[in-house]
């Protein structure tokens, strides 16, 4: 069978009348259905003059219409998936940057739609589209213009899109067209475009699928939001990719959970770690069915999960927990553990996945076994570069290998271990301190529930560790007590000088813990006293 290269040729696989999409309610589209929607609303953006490489904005929630939306956005042109939380200056922003001809968006009173609107005001080069119905029979229709306005000119450099004569004709899109942009999570500096063409996310779903052993049978409980990759890949197009089936939720909801896996009967869900502690918050009671519910797997990613964590999410649903590393440039997975009888090894982020890896010391060049550098990897799934931005390429490719700023070793069986993001390694007078070592301390402790380790400014050593917690129900637990603990099994300058407490730790939108600016935002950078 030759392998999907477009997302036509992914939507292609499940049989004609098994489940595809699925409600959090239970109403099933079928995958013959799927692929009918999916076509009809792409024509229906082509008729409003959407074509090859044209950005196509998605401020929706999540859920069923989200995926089809999604789907036939890509299928048309290239979807634009953003946050229908931000408001109208940041959508603004976002849309700018991309070039985008249209922006769809539900109804008035529904998420983001307002802000949509605002962002689009005045604006002669953008189009606003409303959807609207049931997901089974969605309808689009335009609003900002009686005439549709030509499409303004877009540059398109090497790398970031394809000239005329490349673009495959008519409605079918090539492997080479690009599907989806999104933007890097720049927190330092300008967010960075992320052009992923349709044979990056044909080959991602279909390695992410086979490295957890899909068949029709799979069905997801999407919790992960659909304008992040996480929840595009392994939540939404991995399971499609085998023929399988998605529960699209509303979004994560730590209260509804346990009825979904219930009633919808999921064998996997993916999630962040921080989604995984919610879980298991709330787990009190729900234990027996945990253990009954049909999971096959647990899957985590986007950030390091904590040894505690893996273990208690085993106990609790008797299954497999599979740590998988990604990235947006890599269409999101890169290395996963392998499921049973294959060894998962406790801390490592498993091995490659359809791409080749490795770890690269200070020269560029590829470092012997066992030793840390900065994890670089090269294949189907990276993309070609980034988005008019030469200096970004630059400094990202080296021989091939796209740089993903993390650090890591790779051990003599081909394992990743992660140990942090170089940028947010914390450098206290010589002394390089990765905060993941000490979240996994603090966690350790018995009434620690969440944990997150940052840098703050010093006046002598440059930076100082500090970290902030979140602690169990009842927890009696001091800063002085957790400083004694973590010093037994730390260094000392490891371990950190200021221990907060907070009723939440604040994340970004993808639920995914954020060190960097972390200081500033709870106030610990002016003064820290040597």
């Amino acid at each position: 069978m030759t392998p999907a290269a477009t997302l036509a040729d992914l939507l292609a696989v499940g049989d004609v009348d098994a489940p595809a999409v699925v409600t959090a309610e239970g109403a099933v589209l079928s995958h013959g259905r799927l692929r009918v929607e999916t076509a009809r609303l792409s024509e229906r953006l082509r008729a409003l003059g959407v074509g090859p490489g044209d950005r196509v904005a998605i401020v929706l929630d999540n859920g069923p219409e989200m995926a089809v939306a999604f789907l036939a956005a890509a299928s048309a042109g290239a979807a634009a998936p953003l946050n229908p939380r931000y408001r109208a200056e940041e959508l603004r922003f976002y849309m700018d940057d991309l070039g985008v001809r249209m922006l769809i968006t539900g109804p008035e009173g529904s998420a983001g739609a307002a802000a949509a609107r605002r962002a689009v005001s005045g604006s002669e080069s953008m189009t606003l589209a409303t959807l609207t119905g049931p997901f089974d029979r969605l309808e689009l229709e335009r609003e900002t213009h009686d005439e549709l306005s030509p499409a303004p000119p877009r540059s398109v450099e090497p790398g970031e899109g394809n000239s005329p004569e490349e673009r495959v004709p008519g409605g079918e899109r090539g492997p080479d067209d690009v599907a989806l942009v999104l933007h890097t999570s720049g927190t330092t500096s300008r967010p960075k475009i992320v052009p992923i063409r349709h044979r990056n996310l044909a080959r991602s779903a279909v390695n992410i699928a086979g490295s957890l052993a899909m068949t029709a049978r799979d069905r997801s409980l999407n919790v992960m939001p659909l304008f992040h990759i996480h929840g595009l890949l392994a939540g939404l197009l991995a399971p499609l990719s085998a023929g399988g089936s998605v529960v699209c939720t509303e979004g994560f909801d730590a209260f509804r959970f346990f009825s979904w896996i219930e009633t919808l009967r999921p064998t996997y869900y993916t999630a962040v770690p921080t989604m995984h502690q919610m879980v298991l918050s709330r787990s009190s009671g729900h234990r027996t069915m945990a253990r009954d519910c049909g999971l096959r797997f647990v899957r985590s990613s986007s950030a390091s999960l904590p040894a505690s964590v893996l273990d208690d999410l085993k106990e609790l649903f008797g299954v497999p927990v599979i740590e998988a590393y990604g990235m947006t440039e890599a269409t999101h997975q890169m290395c996963a553990n392998p499921l049973p009888p294959t060894v998962a090894k406790a801390r490592s982020v498993g091995v490659p996945t359809g791409v080749e890896l490795a770890v690269l010391d200070d020269h560029g060049r590829p470092a012997p076994t066992g030793q840390r550098g900065e994890v670089a990897v090269r294949g189907p799934t990276v993309i070609n570069g980034y988005e008019n931005n030469p200096e970004a390429d630059l400094a990202a490719f080296t021989a091939g290998w796209f740089r993903t700023g993390d650090e890591g070793c790779i051990d003599a069986d081909g394992y990743l271990f992660l140990t942090g993001r170089l940028k947010e390694q914390i450098n206290r007078g010589g002394e390089k301190i990765s905060p993941l070592e000490v979240d996994e301390a603090l966690l350790s402790h018995e009434e620690v529930a969440e944990a997150v380790t940052f840098s703050v400014p010093h006046p002598k050593l440059g930076e100082e560790v500090a970290a902030a917690v979140v602690t169990v129900e009842n927890a009696s637990v001091t800063e002085r007590e957790l400083r004694r603990y973590l010093s037994e099994s730390l260094a000392a300058f490891k371990v950190p000088r200021r221990v907060l407490f907070l009723d939440e730790l604040p994340k970004g939108p993808t639920g995914k813990l954020q060190r960097i600016g972390l200081a500033e935002r709870l106030g610990l950078a002016l003064e820290v006293n040597p």
